[in-house]
């Protein structure tokens, strides 16, 4: 098993860090350094990807907060309105971030007049990449307990019960999906392949780790996460069957 590791903030001088908003961060500037990797061996512009992503930061910050407001908690958030802007204090839905920077990242990209496709594969190469520390910082603070287990990567919690902790797997999920995607980078995959995969992979993956969540609203037994997770698999398989038939028609021009 894995003793409890709890750091939720420092001092820095003056200033009181929060840990896990930190390396939220951190994974925004190591996503972001991909996707730029990437779109430069694509011969795409590399300074769209660093101008695009502060505002996906921004954006992704509302969306999450607003979709676990709306489907994790709303009647706490309705006694409590004060509570809404607190997000140290945890609350956050990761499918409210993608949601809405899907929505952003459209719009954006539409209007530099770009190939939306060719610039969303590319940031969606680096979100692995950046995911990896975000979830480290949800281990760091064990946000998602799950149920108690006597797997060998169990966390012992300080009551002694030894639990799944899923910040830890979706971390080691990022990882392993990074590396992946390194290697499929590096053999020169067609356009689309990420989207199409990232979809299919956490949505499968976060369908089958949300069984384990204890502290998460459920409705007719699944998560909100498991509904959405759904979503991601049927788009990506959707999009996956677009993209074949978009090579087909132009390999027949």
């Amino acid at each position: 098993m894995i003793p409890y590791i709890s750091f939720t903030s420092f001092s820095l001088g003056p200033l009181t860090l929060q840990v896990w908003g930190l390396l939220v961060a951190v994974g925004f500037i190591v996503g972001t350094g991909a996707a730029a990797w990437l779109a430069k061996q694509r011969g795409l512009q590399a300074p769209l990807i660093l101008d695009i992503v502060p505002w996906l930061a921004l954006v992704s910050m509302i969306g999450a907060r607003a979709w676990h407001i709306l489907f994790y908690d709303a009647a706490f958030y309705i006694e409590h309105p004060a509570k809404i802007v607190a997000i140290w204090e945890g609350g956050m839905s990761v499918f409210g971030g993608f949601f809405a920077c899907i929505a952003f990242g459209v719009w954006y990209l539409r209007k530099k007049q770009v190939d939306v496709h060719a610039y969303a594969d590319v940031l969606v190469f680096g979100l692995p990449f950046g995911k990896i520390f975000g979830r480290i910082g949800c281990f760091l603070i064990h946000d998602h307990p799950g149920t108690l287990t006597d797997f060998a990567l169990g966390v012992e919690f300080p009551n002694e019960e030894v639990r799944h902790d899923l910040g830890l797997y979706l971390a080691i999920n990022a990882l392993i999906m990074s590396a992946a995607f390194w290697w499929l980078a590096k053999r020169g995959v067609q356009q689309g392949v990420f989207i199409t995969t990232f979809l299919i992979w956490y949505g499968i993956a976060r369908f089958l780790l949300d069984f384990l969540r204890v502290v998460d609203v459920r409705y007719a037994g699944f998560t909100p996460g498991q509904y959405f997770a759904l979503l991601f698999v049927l788009g990506g398989g959707g999009y996956g069957l677009w993209i074949k038939h978009r090579a087909k028609r132009r390999e027949s021009r």
